[in-house]
């Protein structure tokens, strides 16, 4: 669909994320072409009181889009990429921009195979937005992104100008990637005790994350990322501020028995540890346990 710069849009992957961005699209009259697994109707996002509807349908064959766009929004789980790939193909040309909403600081390596006509652009997702049992979405946040400051990345910027989904084009992307990495990571051990954000309220569960993620910052900052010691004290009690039967994707995912992303949000921390030699202990214990959750039961 056409936006009023004269791009048009795609969302492939019409989840939680994908939903919020499509309605902030739709809200101001640029509704974007859906693409997904199931075929659907329409959109549903809840904000507050507000519930907006964005028109479908969804589309579900590859081989039936005959145009390419000049923006696709990649909104699935990194697990799902794969299988994204032939949507990813037939949305693609020479000048088609691709940015990645999803989890990790490897969106690009693990993308561009996959769009090898586009120019890929990763991002950081800040706003958390939740499916619900209807299979509408909840928004808990207003939306936010943070790109890297290139020309590419504008693209998306002047795209969003406008619409509820604020979009910040970052100097030092790559802290922020990481940061956004350890708030992630540490929700991982949502999934081991399957528990949402009120759990972090407990004084041993506090202890213990706070002394993960300095082990995760040793990594970051390893790899760049310019992070103070506070980093790791700051990201805990935002999960307290948090209420208590706050979610997030990972956690959704074990209570639905599909995989789970613990090797781009988890894994890759003590990937990366390990070429620069630092020791992860906390995270010898949380992989294989993450591991095991998302090979499933039995």
């Amino acid at each position: 669909m056409t936006t009023r710069t004269g791009s048009t849009v795609a969302i492939i992957g019409p989840g939680a994320i994908g939903t919020a961005v499509a309605a902030a699209l739709h809200e101001v009259g640029h509704t974007p072409l859906l693409c997904g697994r199931s075929s659907r109707d329409s959109l549903t996002l809840l904000d507050g009181d507000r519930r907006i509807v964005v028109p479908g349908p969804v589309r579900t064959d590859p081989a039936a889009s005959a145009d390419t766009v000049d923006l696709v929004f990649l909104a699935v789980k990194t697990t799902q990429t794969e299988a994204a790939a032939a949507w990813l193909t037939a949305l693609s040309g020479p000048e088609t921009v691709v940015c990645v909403l999803q989890n990790g600081v490897e969106q690009v390596e693990s993308v561009a195979p996959h769009a090898p006509s586009g120019r890929v652009v990763p991002a950081v997702v800040w706003f958390p937005a939740q499916a619900q049992a209807d299979g509408s979405v909840r928004l808990r946040g207003e939306p936010r992104l943070s790109l890297p400051d290139t020309a590419t990345a504008r693209v998306v910027a002047e795209v969003l100008q406008d619409t509820r989904c604020a979009v910040d084009l970052a100097a030092d992307f790559n802290t922020l990637a990481w940061r956004k990495l350890l708030q992630n990571a540490v929700a991982g051990l949502m999934v081991l005790t399957h528990r949402r954000a009120g759990m972090f309220g407990r004084a041993d569960i506090a202890g213990l994350a706070v002394a993960y993620l300095r082990e995760c910052l040793a990594v970051a900052r390893a790899e760049g990322a310019d992070l103070g010691d506070e980093v790791a004290q700051a990201i805990v009690e935002k999960f307290q501020a948090y209420p208590a039967d706050m979610g997030t994707s990972i956690l959704t995912d074990r209570e639905a028995g599909r995989p789970l992303e613990w090797e781009i949000r988890n894994g890759v921390i003590a990937r990366r540890a390990r070429q620069h030699g630092i020791p992860t202990p906390i995270s010898d214990v949380v992989l294989p346990l993450l591991a095991a959750a998302s090979d499933g039961p039995g």
